[in-house]
């Protein structure tokens, strides 16, 4: 029986991406913030469960310790962990604003979601995924991580980080697989966040996502930096 944690779950590529793995029968831990979209998404995973597969929500905010105590104790409850995907992720503002303008308060909590809150579920689980024969984590990034657009300084540089860490434990790390995948532009509540009053029906679909960041996890890839729209983009 594999075993995932995925963060983020209760909508856009998080759900997407947990629904797939339920549906092959994989053991899923997953978290959210908001307790009831959380539930709502568990049942619907529940409901696709393959024969060895089970579902454990808990909700809370991943730069949160107490949470992330219960998400890996009840990971240690499934014996081994084979994913690790850090999807949570936060913008900080909506609208997004310039760094000149960029609050330090509000920038300290996104680089507390997008880069302590992913290494800290790391320490805190690497005795769990060094028990699996070939254990990856996955941390997503962004198009926003390598070029620099306007207002988008605050999150790009967040995820700069990040792409940094990944790389980094990559070397430290043999025993894991470290992989830093950019999605692109999906049609997802955070993406609307970043442009409100737009009309952004021409994205896809996280679930066009899936099928690339499946064939990652399953496939002879090296750990390192990967773009979906490198890889064929949808699928």
């Amino acid at each position: 029986m594999k075993v995932a944690l995925i963060t983020g779950a209760s909508r856009g590529l998080g759900r997407a991406l947990s629904e797939e793995l339920a549906a092959r029968g994989w053991s899923l831990v997953i978290d959210a913030r908001e307790a009831d979209a959380l539930e709502t998404a568990a049942a619907s995973m529940r409901r696709r469960l393959g024969a060895a597969g089970s579902v454990t929500a808990i909700a809370g905010d991943v730069a949160n310790d107490a949470h992330r105590v219960e998400l890996t104790a009840a990971v240690g409850k499934l014996g081994r962990l084979d994913l690790l995907v850090n999807n949570a992720s936060t913008l900080g503002l909506s609208p997004l604003v310039r760094l000149e303008r960029f609050g330090l308060d509000d920038l300290r909590r996104v680089f507390e979601v997008n880069v302590l809150a992913p290494l800290a579920l790391v320490q805190s689980l690497l005795p769990l995924l060094c028990r699996s024969p070939r254990a990856t984590v996955v941390n997503l990034t962004s198009d926003a991580a390598v070029e620099h657009y306007d207002t988008w300084g605050g999150y790009g540089s967040s995820k700069a980080a990040l792409d940094h860490l990944t790389a980094t434990l990559d070397v430290e790390v043999r025993a894991v697989r470290f992989l830093a995948l950019d999605p692109g532009d999906m049609r997802t509540v955070m993406h609307q966040d970043a442009f409100p009053g737009e009309d952004i029906s021409d994205r896809p679909l996280p679930e066009a996502v899936v099928p690339a960041l499946l064939e990652l996890v399953g496939g002879d890839f090296a750990g390192g930096r990967y773009r979906v729209s490198e890889m064929g983009g949808e699928r």
